[in-house]
């Protein structure tokens, strides 16, 4: 294997990640939702993708360079922490889980 092919494969496995990252940033409402250009929270969504995140980490244990693991890990926890930060906002304020009605003026 040639050291460009591990590049190669680096920089692919690296774009997986950040596309799992970014869509958990888009449903935790920290990055508008490019489709329908609004910031949405969906923590059902979020959970998903975090645990897609931590199933990769698991099953790629021992198989990634220092870099890849570091990026992983960091990002999991990134997502983990704002997670939990939203899932107890919601929980104390249940009644901000609906869509805010527009007001009439």
């Amino acid at each position: 294997m040639t050291d460009n092919n591990i590049d190669q494969k680096q920089v692919l496995f690296l774009g997986l990640i950040q596309s799992f990252v970014t869509s958990a940033w888009i449903q935790l409402g920290k990055q508008k939702n490019p489709i329908t250009d609004k910031t949405e929270v969906n923590l059902d969504e979020a959970q998903f993708t975090i645990d897609m995140l931590e199933m990769i980490k698991e099953k790629t244990e021992g198989n990634l360079n220092e870099k890849e693991a570091q990026i992983l890990s960091n990002s999991l926890s990134e997502l983990k922490m704002n997670f939990i930060d939203l899932k107890m906002k919601q929980d104390s304020h249940p009644e901000q889980q609906e869509e805010p009605k527009p007001e009439n003026n």
